[in-house]
This record gives structure tokens, C-alpha cells and sequence, in this order.
């Protein structure tokens, strides 16, 4: 199933995409409402199946009418992999490296698909980066590789849009990748059911106004899903609604020759087989977007 936050009528939502790409849900303040997508995952694999079933049964809303959020808005933790496609590593100037390089996002960068990605005022260096996110269903540490993706309950996209002159001012990433409105992440949380396991060997494709910047297989990650959920246990543990950020492919924008950085009135979208596409126009900070240049 996909499952899709979304707001519509000044409230939140929940619902399933259906075929076609009609939403069926509910509102919030509806009596069989079954609750947001977090406290679901939070009670299991067998409550987000049949809150699933419940939200079939439920009204129709059309995609242009609601606002989409984040699947996850306050998700415990966000644990971002960089550097984890060979090729991503070389032209970065970095070697392959022997362990994660990771670092870590705050819930108040995140925005939802179709919501716009911001270039702040202070910088004219946002670049894109298209990744496949793994979100952790069944809590544990010191998992076992073995039965790691017993604990991951879905998948979805994220384009980890970075402030280049700020991420590199110092050793560790955390300024860079935390601006306002530059976590994009959706459209939607597909199950684990409906992609092969660890979501692996699918195709990965970033698009800046509709010219191909990164192509890449889910294949080629160096630490793969049930890798980062075994390693990343070993240190802490791993919560219900946690979310893996797994890391980008080659293509970025500031390792091209020239650099090529995100513009307002630009269009990204990071599109991962068998998940679906995350479109998000750019602007400067405090623009608006003009309702036709929505994607």
C-alpha cells in the first residue's frame, strides 16, 4: 500500500493511493479517523494494513486538491548516509569509505511533495540530491543483517537539497542540510510488500527542469539497507518511524565542471522505480510560488 499525509479543508488527512492515483481517505476529525501515519507504524505491520483497508473505504480526494505532507512529520530520528554510491565518493574527493559517513536532519526542514524547495537568502549554492528512504517499522538494537529487514516497515524518496558553502565550512555536515525547507520527502510511504527486498536493484533518476542529473540503480549503494539497519544498531537504537536516509548517486550539482546549483523557477524531481516521483519547484526565501508554476 501507499499510504499519503496530506491536509485538505484546514485539516490533516490520511489516505491510500489507489490505481488511477485517486487518493481514498479520511480527515482527522473524522469518527473512524485511525490515526496519523506515525502512531500506525508505531503499533505494527497488522494496524497500518487494516487502517489501510479502512482508508480505502474511504472518500475520494483528487491530488490536485490536498496539500501533501511528509508521510512522517516528526519522525524520532533522521539518519542521512553520505557518500555511499562508489561513484557519488570519487567525485566528491572522497576515498570509498570503510563505514557510514553519517549525519543527521531536524524535523523543521522537511516539506512535502509539490511544496517548494527554498534557497535562502544567504546563499546561492542549493543543490539537489535524489535518495531512497527506508523507514524503520519494528524497534531493535543490535540487529542481526540476517533479520534486518524484519524492522523496516516501507520506503519512500527524499531529495537531500544542500547549502554547499555551508556544508563545507566546517568538518561536520549538520549546517548544510538543515536550512528551512530543503528536506523533501515523499510523495508517499509505499510498504515493504509491494519492492523487492531492501528495496534493491531499483532505478534512481534525479531531473533539474527535465534534463537527467543523477541515474543510478539502488544496487550500487555501498552499505545497503539491511547493512545500515545492522550498523547503525550497534550504537543506538533503532525506534518505530525512524527514517534512513540512504545517500545520493553521482550527478550532484557542485561536482559538475561548472557547478550547477538549483535556480527559483526551477523544477526537481527525484523519481525511484516502483515507488513513485517527488516534484518540488524552487524559490528564494520568502517567495511565493505562483499556483501555475506548481507541478
Amino acid at each position: 500500500m501507499r499510504f499519503v499525509t496530506f491536509s485538505a479543508k484546514g485539516e490533516e488527512g490520511l489516505a491510500v493511493a489507489a490505481a488511477g492515483g485517486a487518493l481514498h481517505g479520511l480527515l482527522a476529525s473524522d469518527a473512524h479517523f485511525p490515526g496519523d501515519l506515525g502512531s500506525l507504524i508505531r503499533r505494527g505491520a497488522r494496524a497500518l494494513e487494516e487502517a489501510g483497508r479502512r482508508l480505502l473505504g474511504g472518500p475520494s480526494f483528487q491530488q490536485e486538491e490536498v496539500r501533501f505532507l511528509p508521510p512522517l512529520g516528526r519522525p524520532p530520528k533522521i539518519i542521512c548516509v553520505g557518500l555511499n554510491y562508489h561513484e557519488h565518493s570519487r567525485e566528491s574527493g572522497f576515498e570509498q569509505p570503510s563505514y557510514p559517513a553519517l549525519f543527521v536532519r531536524f524535523n523543521s526542514c522537511l516539506l512535502g511533495h509539490r511544496a517548494p524547495l527554498v534557497r535562502p537568502r544567504v546563499s546561492r549554492q542549493l543543490d539537489y540530491e535524489g535518495e531512497l528512504v527506508a523507514v524503520i517499522g519494528r524497534p531493535g538494537r543490535h540487529i542481526p543483517k540476517t533479520s534486518a529487514l524484519e524492522h523496516v516497515i516501507g520506503y519512500s524518496i527524499f531529495n537531500d537539497a544542500s547549502i554547499r558553502d555551508y556544508q563545507m565550512r566546517t568538518t561536520q555536515w549538520t549546517v548544510g542540510k538543515n536550512f528551512d525547507g530543503t528536506g523533501a520527502f515523499g510523495p508517499w510511504l509505499v510498504t515493504a510488500d509491494e519492492l523487492p527486498p531492501g528495496a534493491r536493484g531499483l532505478q534512481l533518476r534525479t531531473r533539474l527542469q527535465g534534463k537527467v542529473m543523477q541515474s543510478a540503480s539502488t544496487a550500487e549503494l555501498i552499505f545497503d539497507v539491511p547493512t545500515l539497519v545492522t550498523l547503525l544498531s550497534e550504537a543506538f537504537t533503532l525506534e518505530a518511524g525512524d527514517v534512513i536516509v540512504t545517500g545520493t548517486p553521482s550527478g550532484v550539482g557542485f561536482a559538475r565542471k561548472p557547478p550547477i546549483f538549483m535556480q527559483p523557477g526551477d523544477c526537481c524531481e527525484v523519481e525511484i522505480e516502483g515507488i513513485g516521483t517527488l516534484v518540488n519547484p524552487v524559490v528564494d526565501e520568502g517567495q511565493a510560488v505562483p499556483a501555475e508554476r506548481l507541478p
